[in-house]
């Protein structure tokens, strides 16, 4: 085998080790170019196998440095919640959930019981009186609801931009 003539594949097969299917195969994927010399051949398998020795290539759906640099990433987001979670700064969504549903309901079922705390502390109180101030009541509570929905939508929108990829913070591949 001369170094600069090129090369059958079945040839560098037997001269490295291979067969001359997984030679055919190296070319297919665009590792040996087609007519290449054994030099350029020998160089771009060796090439090839210190990728792989490395770690650095994969064949497949799996990248080895890209896996790892999503396994960091995951291991510091979780060590940031872990710190947040200990400073008071951060808590779990459902626990929040659970926590302003509570209090919802605790405000809506004193509002249910107002018409009812008018009449027994008020008696004189004239029926219009009792509906205006039932009237300004359900304007805060709607108010309240409102506001309170477009805080959530506003979280969710945060935690949505915080979820984008930020490709300056992950660890380099090479």
């Amino acid at each position: 085998m001369t170094p600069q003539v090129p090369v059958s594949q079945a040839l560098f097969g037997e001269a490295v080790g291979i067969s001359q299917q997984a030679v055919s195969e190296l070319v297919r994927a665009g590792v040996l170019a087609e007519g290449g010399t054994a030099a350029e051949w020998l160089l771009a398998y060796c090439g090839r196998l210190r990728e792989q020795a490395a770690g650095r290539f994969s064949e497949g759906p799996l990248d080895l440095a890209q896996e790892r640099a999503a396994l960091a990433r995951s291991q510091r987001e979780g060590n940031e919640i872990k710190n947040q979670v200990l400073r008071g700064e951060y808590a779990a969504v459902t626990l929040l959930a659970e926590v302003l549903a509570s209090a919802s309901q605790s405000v809506a079922d004193r509002f249910e019981h107002l018409p009812g705390l008018l009449r027994k502390t008020m008696p004189d109180l004239p029926q219009p009186a009792v509906d205006q101030v039932m009237a300004v009541i359900a304007a805060a509570r709607n108010e309240w609801a409102r506001a309170t929905a477009e805080l959530v939508r506003e979280s969710l929108s945060v935690v949505d931009d915080d979820a984008a990829p930020d490709f300056e913070d992950e660890p380099r591949a090479d």
